[in-house]
């Protein structure tokens, strides 16, 4: 009975093999952290009991910190993790807030929400790609970029993302 699932098995690997990770050295690379601020309000019928509550959006404010220098007009950081943020958006007021209140629902309190998204920019040949990546590989590259040191780079699955970043060693 067990015999029936091989060849789902064998067609699962054979495509795990072929979107598995790739390997690349890289002389050029920017990596980026776009750091932001956002408000935001949940409403919903019941707040304590809706598994899903509607979410709103209000003021955001964002700083894009490149390879670890200092943003122009950054006023906020660097953080513990060596990163500058933008100024505190303007707190929704409670008339914004009820203004987007529908009939029978309940208003929760406006949460800060902090974000950070990494980027990473790196050229081979005369192609340039701009891929999602994590805090360590930016981290990487903030100590590779001053002296220009090579990198050799992991892409994640179907070259997706840039899961790692090692200096080359010479």
């Amino acid at each position: 009975m067990q015999m029936r699932f091989l060849p789902s098995i064998i067609t699962a690997l054979t495509a795990l093999t072929l979107t598995s990770c790739s390997t690349i050295t890289a002389e050029q690379y920017e990596a980026t952290a776009l750091t932001s601020y956002t408000w935001q309000v949940k409403y919903a019928n019941n707040l304590t009991s809706e598994p899903r509550p509607r979410i709103e959006t209000f003021a955001t404010t964002s700083m894009l910190n490149r390879n670890g220098v200092k943003p122009l007009g950054a006023v906020v950081g660097p953080d513990d993790r060596g990163l500058w943020w933008p100024t505190l958006p303007p707190r929704p007021n409670v008339d914004e807030v009820e203004q987007r209140k529908r009939p029978q629902e309940e208003v929760g309190k406006p949460e800060l929400i902090k974000d950070i998204k990494y980027k990473l920019t790196y050229g081979v040949g005369n192609t340039q790609n701009t891929l999602p990546t994590n805090y360590d590989v930016y981290r990487q590259v903030v100590k590779a970029y001053p002296q220009k040191i090579p990198l050799e780079l992991t892409l994640g699955v179907n070259d997706n993302s840039v899961e790692k970043a090692e200096p080359v060693s010479k």
